[in-house]
């Protein structure tokens, strides 16, 4: 016998036998580490980071990219240092009764509109530089396999039952929303009383049905468990503690199927043709899928981390976990959570005019012009503000201005006329402030040395942390301290004696190592523009890895195998100042 539920309170429950399928896992306070059910502790060999996948009941838009540039940023800072064999994955959810209406009011077959949404998404990460390993649609014949099994899995274990569900739903969120969660709202179209959910704002229906209930109710303290036993469960705080929250308040068990005269465009249940399996426990799956489940998992799970939007953290933090409890397998290791784009201040929508084109501003801005500014103006926290003034004057300032300017100052043929990495001198920059008569270097000159030699260390612990932000933010105060040496010695005003050349190519150098050493910690950020900025001063392909930037050998009185070398061919501009649109 199943249950009724109402509201998503329980009713009655049958009496019935199960299964407890504990899942054996620990956690350790890097979210790098795995540390296995038997207590052996060792370095995980292989890195899996994953954006969710995208809805493909419209065009991307900006949030999306933001996920994708996030999570790349910090696969390619994983790969910088050496990360082998991991998978980096996003991909397009497919499935849905939102989708099946889109399609409808496209005039087109389901499939057929999924396959030009989803391949928008492809081009966009293909422009913007997102270098996904895997790329995931939940239409696909494995994804299919991967969600059947683990549905028996669940259902095996106990922890799926046959019910009926009477409450809320949200098409628009694809989510079943209890009665507490629920407020009244006019709809500002038909001016009509009705119903919203509390969270999102989407409007939901009041809906009965005969489906599949997944016993939620049961993992409140497990989930608990998971949480206090990893500080990075879900990161940052903030969310950490609304999750919690969500916890305390206690759990209700969740509608896993809907009827299939009312949803046919999803997987079916399996031996149940007519229900339909729940579209966000077949999108969650495919993180699974990714890594060869159901047979071939075991060397990618648990997830390192899901980068998501702060409106479907719930999912992922709450609903995504317990299944793969249940399931016996992992939770992940990290849900790191950000926050939404704004425009000017305002929510963006259709209907305001507002919403930012991807497409549309890479083309004006290049793909790393835009990463570059939704990274150093995306924080966790809180909302970013995107508007078209902002990214002119940031990217003039921080890539035409000040990276840019000091680069063209040090390979100016007038400067550096024999085109190579100049030499230093430590006669005239000597290891140590004072050591030699002879010194030309000031007080300030070593602290920029100081500086660009704990830079790689400071920058890791950011990137670690997701706040690129302060990664750029320390980089570029870095060459601006470069600026401000080239500009304090004016290495064009020395003479032409062997003393002033000796000095001007030495000044030269710390210019350059400079930009050597911030534009292999920048390749994760703007992988095109650094990997031309690192060509440009003839640093080989071989010599640009994490290990290559924590090396300054100027500072540690070594010479570095580049001295002498001929530059990389000019092949213009590092990147056009921008000019303001009217």
């Amino acid at each position: 016998m199943g249950i009724i539920q109402r509201g998503m309170r329980t009713i009655f429950l049958a009496r019935r036998t199960r299964f407890l399928c504990e899942a054996r896992w620990l956690v350790c306070p890097s979210p790098y580490r795995r540390v296995h059910g038997g207590g052996e502790s060792q370095q995980k060999e292989r890195f899996l980071i994953t954006t969710p996948i995208f809805y493909v009941n419209s065009v991307p838009h900006l949030g999306h990219l933001y996920s994708a540039v996030l999570a790349d940023t910090v696969h390619r800072w994983q790969q910088l240092k050496g990360a082998g064999g991991s998978i980096f994955s996003t991909g397009t959810d497919e499935h849905g009764l939102k989708i099946q209406q889109a399609a409808v009011s496209h005039g087109k077959d389901s499939l057929q509109f999924c396959d030009e949404v989803s391949q928008h998404f492809r081009d966009l990460f293909s422009k913007s530089h997102v270098g996904h390993t895997d790329f995931i649609r939940t239409t696909e014949s494995g994804h299919r396999k991967a969600v059947e099994h683990f549905w028996r899995k669940l259902q095996s274990a106990g922890y799926i039952y046959q019910g009926k569900y009477e409450g809320w739903y949200s098409t628009s969120d694809e989510a079943f929303v209890p009665d507490n969660k629920v407020m009244d709202s006019v709809d500002k179209t038909t001016g009509k009383n009705i119903k919203v959910a509390m969270e999102t704002g989407s409007q939901v229906e009041w809906m009965e049905e005969e489906n599949y209930m997944f016993r939620l109710s049961e993992f409140g303290p497990r989930l608990l468990k998971w949480l206090d036993s990893n500080p990075r469960a879900v990161y940052p705080s903030k969310y950490r503690s609304l999750v919690r929250g969500w916890l305390e308040e206690g759990l209700e068990d969740l509608s896993v199927s809907r009827q299939r005269d009312r949803l046919p465009w999803g997987i079916p249940v399996p031996d149940d043709s007519t229900q339909t399996i729940y579209v966000w426990l077949d999108a969650l799956v495919n993180y699974l899928t990714v890594c060869g489940y159901p047979d071939n998992h075991h060397a990618h799970w648990p997830a390192d981390c899901h980068v998501v939007g702060k409106d479907i953290v719930r999912f992922h933090a709450v609903y995504w976990p317990a299944f793969l409890m249940a399931a016996g397998l992992d939770p992940p290791r990290s849900v790191v959570t950000h926050s939404h784009w704004l425009m000017e201040s305002q929510k963006m929508s259709k209907s305001k005019g507002n919403v930012v084109d991807p497409f549309d501003r890479i083309q004006r801005y290049s793909a790393d012009g835009l990463r570059y500014f939704l990274l150093k103006h995306g924080v966790l926290e809180a909302d970013g503000d995107y508007s078209d003034e902002k990214v002119v004057k940031v990217l003039n300032a921080d890539l035409a201005g000040n990276i840019g300017g000091l680069l063209n100052r040090c390979l100016a043929t007038s400067l550096n006329p024999t085109q190579t990495f100049p030499a230093f001198s430590a006669d005239m920059f000597p290891m140590h402030l004072g050591k030699k008569s002879n010194s030309l270097a000031t007080e300030e000159d070593y602290k920029l040395l100081k500086t660009l030699q704990e830079l790689p260390g400071s920058v890791d612990q950011h990137y670690e942390n997701f706040h690129i932000y302060k990664v750029l933010e320390e980089t570029m105060l870095c060459v601006k301290q470069a600026n401000g040496f080239v500009h304090r010695h004016k290495p064009w005003k020395l003479g032409d004696s062997p003393q002033d050349r000796e000095w001007a190519g030495t000044v030269l150098h710390v210019a350059m190592e400079t930009l050597r050493v911030s534009g292999i910690l920048l390749q994760p950020v703007m992988p095109d523009l650094m990997s031309r900025l690192l060509s440009r001063l003839g640093v080989e392909e071989t010599e640009r890895s994490w290990s290559d930037a924590e090396k300054v050998p100027c500072a540690e009185g070594i010479e570095a195998p580049y001295v002498g070398r001929t530059l990389g061919a000019d092949k213009g501009v590092l990147f056009q100042r921008l000019q303001k649109k009217n």
